[in-house]
């Protein structure tokens, strides 16, 4: 999830309010997920990983269990 602060405290703050919006939340609650180290779900993790082109990926989101959510990555 570190990798998905980093990412976000490099963009300003509207572009982080886009960057929410183009996964479907808002940057309230990615930064409470970050606050509490929340587990983010599956389908939001796809989303991060697309509007960030992939600077923040499903491996960084789940570190310990991507490849049983996401068994196609492990080929890549």
């Amino acid at each position: 999830m570190n990798e998905l602060r980093l990412y976000l405290n490099s963009l300003s703050q509207d572009e982080q309010k886009a960057f929410a919006s183009q996964c479907g939340t808002t940057i309230g609650y990615l930064r409470k997920a970050l606050s509490k180290n929340h587990e983010l779900g599956p389908a939001l993790c796809v989303l991060i990983e697309s509007a960030s082109s992939k600077a923040v990926t499903r491996k960084h989101l789940h570190p310990g269990d991507w490849n049983s959510i996401w068994p196609e990555l492990k080929a890549a």
